[in-house]
């Protein structure tokens, strides 16, 4: 056997081994599905101003991505956004949210909604930190 390090990895590679250990974990989980989530807001032309991304996967809803543009942001789209998402896991079985926010993002707008943090990444990537949030969906 000869165990390679390889500094610039072909995509074939790192696909391979995401698809084994998905398959590993598939055979395992309690759960066989993971829905994917999204919500959009578009302007009058079409343009994407804000949205999120998530998935659920059991309890769980995973948030991804909550993004509102510089215009629009001061004016509780975040929070209405937020709400459908929760709304929208809920419907799907839900109990659970997480998401993970960096130290110059949105920790307290998430905590303003119910979002406690329960753990932190320190010094990264190197000095900053993620923050990692859960939240009960009622």
């Amino acid at each position: 056997m000869k165990i390679e390090i390889l500094d610039q990895p072909e995509q074939t590679l790192i696909d391979f081994l995401d698809k084994k250990i998905a398959e590993f974990n598939w055979a395992r989980w309690e759960v066989n599905e993971r829905k994917p989530l999204a919500i959009q807001l578009k302007d009058e032309q079409g343009n994407i101003t804000a949205g999120s991304s998530a998935r659920t996967f059991g309890n769980w809803l995973l948030i991804d991505t909550l993004w509102v543009s510089e215009s629009l942001r001061g004016k509780a789209i975040g929070c209405k956004i937020l709400a459908e998402l929760e709304s929208a896991a809920i419907a799907r079985g839900c109990t659970l949210s997480m998401l993970d926010t960096l130290n110059f993002q949105a920790m307290p707008f998430y905590e303003k909604y119910g979002y406690k943090t329960k753990w932190v990444q320190e010094q990264y990537p190197k000095t900053g930190c993620k923050y990692f949030m859960v939240k009960e969906l009622v």
